[in-house]
């Protein structure tokens, strides 16, 4: 039997991606959101509000880096989610994370993230339920470590974790469970 809760914003799992832009005076400004993703083959969408410096800086910028934090940054991470850099501006230099410039874009690319999309601002929406930010994947880049033997991306190697809102916890992604477009194929003979 289920049980009605109304409206909750549950879906699971819910991804924990982390939004780096340069603030104006150069610093990092590194922020853990939950609700975007792939929207497109080359887009992703980032629903934001609008406070955040983070959304300042994607105004002034027009680019920002796209990140998957691995378990070994989790307290790092979720501390980016934590503290606002309009409050705390030295919040990403007390993590003692290190960042690089993007070769393509305008943002700092966080080495300790395994993978990282780097991004151009296509469009900012200003919707009744928030910021809709759009953006354009310009490159991927990805750790080596985190790569299989013919060069593509190894998502059990990334060791990311993902966002439970009902309890607020982090879980670990585990293992591959089946393969897209065959697992379910033994129903086409029915």
């Amino acid at each position: 039997m289920k049980k009605d809760l109304g409206v909750k914003h549950y879906l699971f799992p819910m991804p924990t991606y982390m939004i780096g832009t340069y603030n104006e005076d150069g610093t990092v400004d590194e922020m853990m959101m939950a609700w975007g993703g792939i929207c497109a083959e080359d887009m992703v969408a980032l629903n934001l509000d609008e406070e955040h410096r983070t959304v300042e800086n994607l105004k002034r910028t027009g680019a920002f880096t796209l990140a998957v934090p691995g378990t070994d940054t989790l307290k790092e991470s979720d501390y980016f989610g934590i503290v606002s850099a309009n409050k705390v501006g030295d919040k990403f230099a007390r993590t003692g994370l290190h960042a690089v410039k993007s070769k393509r874009v305008n943002a700092p690319v966080i080495e300790e993230y395994p993978l990282t999309l780097e991004c151009t601002v296509v469009a900012m929406q200003n919707e009744p339920y928030g910021l809709r930010v759009l953006g354009r994947i310009e490159n991927v880049l990805v750790d080596e470590k985190a790569m299989t033997e013919d060069g593509s991306v190894d998502f059990e190697k990334l060791h990311s974790f993902v966002f439970d809102q009902a309890k607020y916890g982090y879980y670990e992604i585990g293992a591959k469970v089946g393969v897209a477009w065959k697992s379910g194929k033994e129903f086409l003979k029915k």
